[in-house]
């Protein structure tokens, strides 16, 4: 009896290069394992910045400076700090002297100092902290201080003094945490509604008080320029009468006669001036010339 010849099964596909390409996988899984392992060993600084050094969670002296550091995981950490100088800006309100309520807009700069970042993380914390802690409070309590030195008015034409001596109050809050103070600016200064309108009121009052001094000045030099035209008119008319002599008035009488005698209306009807006299005077008037 003739066997019968069963079928021949197809056989099963094999991957291509199956084992090679898991061994691929493996070997690029163990090589990103190793990088990731490596780099906890290292830590780079940023430039402006500085790293507090942490050992098993205590802060160290050492401050690390930038650029690459060699460090052991669990047993070594780090916290970095902004050495560069930073600026807070906040609106905080004050009263003056006068008692007036003002809100003043400034902005300050500080930094912290490079050798002294250990000790300020150790004693502030990190730089927001540092600026709740320190920073704002300063900030609020020195511009109170400071303003209520002032009246109102004061703090506009004595801006200088006032951005002058917040910063000296400044530098020495600062400095007694070991933070370093760069600058203040006053931004703006704000006034009640009620403080705005007694200063226009004033300086309304002040201009039309200017105003009748110029006019009360203005008729004081018109009535002296008046009195000083009549006095010169009252010494010329002196001086023109003190001339007018007998003799004057002969000569300019001989000068303007057209050589007719005139003839003048009396008590005694009409008469004749005396020709002699006349000629008689005019012989006077030429002996002297």
């Amino acid at each position: 009896m003739d066997a019968v010849a069963e079928p021949l099964s197809p056989a099963a596909p094999r991957s291509p290069g199956g084992p090679v390409a898991g061994l691929g996988a493996l070997r690029l899984f163990v090589l990103l394992l190793a990088l990731v392992l490596l780099t906890r060993f290292f830590m780079i600084v940023p430039a402006g910045e500085r790293g507090v050094l942490l050992r098993f969670g205590a802060v160290q002296e050492q401050v690390l400076q930038e650029g690459l550091h060699l460090l052991l995981p669990l047993r070594d950490a780090f916290e970095l700090m902004n050495v560069r100088v930073q600026t807070r800006s906040l609106r905080s309100e004050a009263a003056s002297s006068d008692l007036q309520d003002v809100a003043i807009d400034l902005a300050v700069s500080w930094h912290l100092e490079p050798e002294r970042v250990a000790r300020v993380y150790q004693r502030l914390g990190d730089q927001r902290a540092i600026q709740a802690t320190v920073i704002d409070p300063a900030i609020e309590d020195g511009l109170k201080a400071v303003v209520a030195g002032y009246r109102a008015e004061q703090l506009i034409t004595e801006r200088a003094a006032v951005k002058q001596q917040l910063a000296a109050l400044l530098t020495g809050r600062l400095a007694a945490h070991d933070l370093g103070f760069d600058a203040v600016d006053l931004l703006q200064v704000d006034f009640s509604d009620r403080f705005r309108q007694a200063v226009e009121a004033k300086q309304v009052a002040e201009q039309d008080a200017k105003r009748a001094e110029f006019e009360a000045a203005k008729a004081r030099r018109l009535a002296d320029a008046r009195v000083f035209l009549a006095e010169g008119e009252a010494r010329a008319q002196q001086l023109l009468q003190a001339g007018l002599t007998p003799e004057v008035l002969e000569r300019q009488a001989i000068e303007k006669w057209n050589g007719r005698l005139p003839l003048v209306i009396g008590h005694d009807g009409l008469t004749s001036l005396d020709l002699r006299s006349l000629l008689k005077a005019d012989a006077r008037l030429n002996k002297r010339r």
